[in-house]
């Protein structure tokens, strides 16, 4: 049997590397990972979790100005987006060091330097030094896409959104996904003028039609203009700094800052994959089996790279599956039916299982329940905003097969109603429970 340095060397400390090396660890494995910027991957720090921090600063924006109606007379107030910014890279940092101790605590050996695979069992680091493993785990996740044409590099992508100097007054996003909605209403709420530039005609393709138009409808309200079927020509740079905006489709516009959100590429570019002979897909994603294992028996890949469903909770479970699969003697898969997601724009949607349209057409004789209404808090602060809940409910055997919601805290709620479905409940389940009053959850046992 060769001799190698480690039992599994992971390229990548993100949620799936992080996970997949503690586990593999945990099983008496001999664990290395290298990470060329700080332990922790996307998520947790330029993605979700500082994201969700602006979107919780974001808030305060309406509840200072409903308060009011509630009592509470707070005087005038003022936004310091330089103090928010600094708050949430001090609670990037303090992640980095928890996930960063995780791995030392299980004995993982971590290189803070960028690693290249030089074979089917080596890899080289940036300083020269050649490590051999009998598994390799790829988990370097995705970059941000910037669309090609003249003066793109002026803009910026959700990774630089996080460390701006100041809050730019008017804001252009390109993109219709969920990280275009979602700055599109944290900048909104911070006093930016926003517009979406979207090269086609609708916002977040994969969810239900009846959430898309209710966001759409809400957005435009709050006073966020949206500009479909329109592409970018070019960017140039004005006297004063502001950026002229050449576009096909609209009007020439003068902005402060354009931000990409046109959506994410496998990060494979220099990985050395071509010298192991591992094989890639059309946009440079990692092709891996059932058991996230490559072409090569000993290269695995888990998370963004391979393109499957790039979400965080999905690499974490794949980095578990690997590690009981390969250090376990517990083969697992990952089950990617049913996974519940959100937006957190604002207002937040969240949805699970298959649209209304899908469900038309997949199973042809459905039923839609669903419930229109004011939720409390916006009729006490004398705001007109709606939310709207959908149940898709299968005619044939009573069992759910879509839950879908826009309001506040859906997402809190979706991640229990997820469960339901996943479980294959049927509308008579939800009935038959009794609701909790007076909430807005309540409305999923009420529906008619």
């Amino acid at each position: 049997m060769p001799n190698y340095d480690y039992d599994l060397f992971t390229i990548g400390a993100g949620s799936g590397g992080v996970r997949a090396s503690r586990v593999s660890a945990a099983y008496g494995a001999k664990v290395a990972v290298a990470e060329e910027y700080r332990v922790g991957g996307t998520c947790v720090i330029r993605g979700c979790v500082p994201k969700k921090m602006l979107v919780y600063g974001a808030h305060f924006a309406e509840d200072l100005v409903d308060a009011k109606q509630f009592g509470w007379d707070i005087g005038e107030t003022k936004f310091d987006w330089a103090r928010l910014r600094d708050h949430v890279q001090n609670d990037v940092t303090r992640l980095n060091g928890l996930y960063t101790e995780t791995l030392e605590n299980h004995d993982v050996t971590i290189f803070h330097e960028r690693a290249e695979i030089t074979g089917a069992h080596e890899v080289t680091l940036a300083n020269g030094k050649i490590v051999t493993a009998k598994h390799i785990l790829i988990a370097v996740g995705a970059r941000p896409l910037v669309p090609d044409f003249p003066g793109s590099e002026l803009g910026i992508t959700s990774n630089e959104a996080f460390h701006l100097d100041e809050l730019p007054k008017r804001v252009m996003i390109a993109g219709g996904g969920y990280i275009a909605n979602e700055f599109a209403g944290i900048f909104h709420e911070f006093g930016s003028k926003v517009c979406i530039v979207n090269r086609s005609d609708q916002l977040l393709r994969s969810y239900d039609q009846g959430l898309r138009d209710r966001l759409l409808q809400i957005s435009l309200m709050k006073g966020i203009d949206f500009h479909f079927n329109t592409t970018f020509k070019n960017i140039t740079k004005n006297d004063d700094g502001s950026l002229h905006v050449e576009l096909d489709g609209h009007d020439d516009m003068d902005v402060d800052c354009v931000m990409f959100a046109t959506g994410r590429a496998p990060l494979t570019e220099g990985l050395g994959l071509e010298n192991a002979g591992v094989e890639t897909g059309k946009i440079g994603e990692i092709l891996v089996n059932e058991y996230s294992q490559t072409n090569v028996d000993s290269i695995y890949a888990v998370g963004d790279v391979t393109n499957r469903v790039q979400l965080t909770p999905v690499a974490i479970r794949e980095g578990q599956a690997f590690a009981d699969t390969v250090f376990g003697g517990n083969p697992k898969t990952v089950d990617y039916g049913c996974i519940p997601s959100a937006v957190f724009s604002h207002p937040p949607l969240a949805g699970v299982g298959m649209t209304e349209g899908e469900a038309r057409n997949k199973l042809g004789s459905i039923k839609v329940y669903q419930s229109d209404f004011r939720p409390m808090k916006n009729v006490v602060a004398g705001r007109s905003e709606r939310g709207l809940y959908k149940m898709i409910v299968d005619d044939t055997n009573d069992k759910i097969v879509g839950i879908h919601m826009i309001g506040p805290e859906a997402p809190e709620i979706m991640q229990m109603a997820a469960v339901a479905v996943k479980a294959g409940l049927t509308k008579s389940d939800f009935d038959d429970t009794v609701a909790i009053h007076p909430t807005m959850a309540e409305e999923m046992v009420l529906l008619k």
